[in-house]
């Protein structure tokens, strides 16, 4: 059994020697997981650096001592893969967050696509956009990542278009698409974006704005399968394809 993950405040990242984790994430080791001296544990900023140690001392019911003795670097992924996520109907946001986080997806970008049957209003959406991003950082926690998936405010179709104009590979899922993913040509380095869309599919209007900015529609198999799962079975293709699951 690896050693459980804890989050450190992203300004104040593991360094070698004695360790303190307070605050929310000492309260979860200490009286969620109840850790104590001498089990394993890492601490990770979320940004690529993890320290490796063991607890010293618990104190209390949130504060957590760590002696680290090793402190390790993940570089950034390359290429990078970012998924444009329609928003899914009730909790299935949170379910395709999660396994694309375990998945090992770098970005995941909430897209209020025009068929989407949900949409995100006010504090609502605030209120949305927060679950997606705890589920991101609980679920990398779980997959003992050190580098967190970024989960941004939600884009327009527009500022979508942007995203995938820019992108080293740009792809748009797509159940009529002629060419599979499985067989599209990878870049080795760079940004790959790829758009899920909603139940009711991408509109030719979406389609059209994602082709002008170079995307091409893809598709993944025989099968359609659901958006809140789509995306996680596409990124794992990609993953190991371009080599990053080698």
């Amino acid at each position: 059994m690896t050693a459980p993950v804890f989050l450190t405040d992203p300004e104040r990242p593991p360094v070698p020697g004695r360790f303190v984790l307070d605050g929310p994430e000492g309260r979860h080791a200490v009286s969620v997981r109840r850790l104590r001296a001498g089990e394993e544990i890492v601490l990770t900023d979320g940004r690529g650096t993890g320290g490796y140690g063991t607890v010293a001392a618990v104190e209390g019911k949130d504060r957590l001592e760590a002696d680290i003795t090793e402190v390790r670097h993940e570089p950034e992924p390359s290429p990078r893969i970012t998924v444009v996520q329609a928003l899914p109907k009730g909790d299935r946001g949170e379910l395709a967050v999660e396994t694309m986080t375990e998945t090992g997806v770098d970005a995941v970008v909430p897209w209020p696509a025009s068929r989407c049957i949900t949409q995100w209003k006010g504090e609502r959406g605030v209120k949305a956009l927060g679950k997606w991003r705890a589920t991101a950082r609980e679920a990398g926690k779980q997959a003992r990542r050190l580098r967190l998936p970024e989960v941004p405010g939600p884009m327009s179709t527009r500022e979508v278009a942007g995203l995938l104009a820019g992108a080293a590979f740009a792809a748009v899922l797509h159940e009529e698409a002629a060419e599979p993913l499985a067989t599209a040509v990878l870049p080795e380095s760079g940004g790959i974006v790829l758009v899920v869309g909603p139940e009711g599919g991408v509109s030719p209007d979406e389609l059209a704005a994602f082709t002008a900015a170079g995307a091409k529609p893809y598709r993944l198999g025989p099968t359609v399968l659901r958006t809140s799962t789509a995306g996680t079975a596409a990124a794992a293709l990609l993953l190991g394809r371009t080599g990053r699951w080698s």
